[in-house]
């Protein structure tokens, strides 16, 4: 009997094969229980939210909390009608848009079009240090600077207003606009850009009759999730906002919003198995809704409109 001679080469193969082996049913099986533990995650919350909000409509009607402008749960006759808060919430919202998309569009467009390599390299690091900015720093930007400069050039403008923490929800929101914009427009092919060039064009025709529209699915996903950043948003709004709700179109006074309320019971004297309490759940959950379906338009928007080249 003969022993069978195998080379260096031969037995690293059959070592590699081995491993490469263990790794294939071992990695399938820690990513598959990560992506389980994230579904619970969401179940679970899903399910705390939902029970809870049963809970509230159990005492408190479901039409008064629908279909009542009212939001007053600390007084003796207490008062739940959500609208209140959702005005809050899209005042802010519509403000922030408002700055956000020009401004966001317009660095999108000049570093996917006009910018040179080493302009990019330098502008896009700083927009990426913006939205990393921890939310409270910019509440008390809001609240210590922006507020008093507003009211320097508004008198009439109170210390808590819906157009300073607006404005600066719209500031934070700007990184996610110009990013995904940006990798929206750099996807169009270049030969799009060079025939247009090619017809007479001029370059700022290109970008916004070519590249703009060509880029539409990604802007609009990009606009959709920033209003549904902004509608989240919680810190800035707690401290430059107000804690008032109200159902007036006024920007000039204190409102609140659906997160503002959140953090003014979650942190108060709120007891527990009370009404109050209980209300942040249902106020919680209508935020989630908002949120979702905010999340699902971005989507079909990315889906009917995407551009195959």
């Amino acid at each position: 009997m003969t022993n069978q001679k195998i080379s260096v080469s031969e037995m690293i193969a059959q070592n590699n094969a081995k491993k490469k082996g263990i790794s294939d049913k071992i990695v399938p099986i820690i990513l598959g229980i990560i992506a389980i533990f994230s579904i619970l995650a969401t179940v679970g919350i899903i399910v705390t939210l939902l029970t809870e909000t049963i809970t509230f409509f159990t005492r408190v009607p479901i039409t008064e909390f629908l279909f009542t402008k009212d939001w007053n749960p600390f007084s003796s006759t207490p008062q739940y009608g959500i609208w209140a808060l959702i005005l809050g919430t899209l005042k802010i919202t519509a403000i922030a848009t408002f700055v956000a998309v020009p401004i966001g569009l317009g660095a999108a467009l000049y570093l996917s079009e006009y910018a040179s390599t080493r302009v990019r390299k330098i502008i896009k690091p700083i927009l990426e240090i913006l939205s990393g900015i921890p939310t409270i720093v910019f509440g008390f930007f809001a609240l210590t600077f922006v507020t008093p400069v507003l009211r320097s050039i508004f008198p009439e403008l109170g210390s808590f207003n819906s157009v300073s923490p607006g404005i600066v929800v719209g500031v934070m929101i700007i990184p996610l606009i110009s990013s995904m914009s940006e990798d929206a427009m750099s996807s169009v092919p270049n030969k799009m850009r060079e025939g247009a060039l090619g017809l007479g064009a001029t370059k700022f025709e290109v970008a916004i009759k070519v590249v703009l529209p060509a880029a539409t699915s990604g802007i609009m996903a990009s606009i959709v999730l920033a209003i549904s950043r902004a509608i989240g948003e919680t810190m800035i709004v707690s401290l430059a906002a107000g804690s008032t709700p109200t159902s007036s179109l006024d920007l000039t006074g204190s409102i609140q919003t659906m997160t503002g309320y959140i953090v003014q019971v979650a942190t108060g004297d709120a007891t527990f198995g009370s009404d109050i309490y209980y209300s942040i759940y249902a106020v919680g959950f209508t935020l989630f809704l908002f949120t979702l379906v905010m999340n699902l338009i971005s989507q079909w928007i990315t889906k009917r409109f995407r551009e195959e080249y």
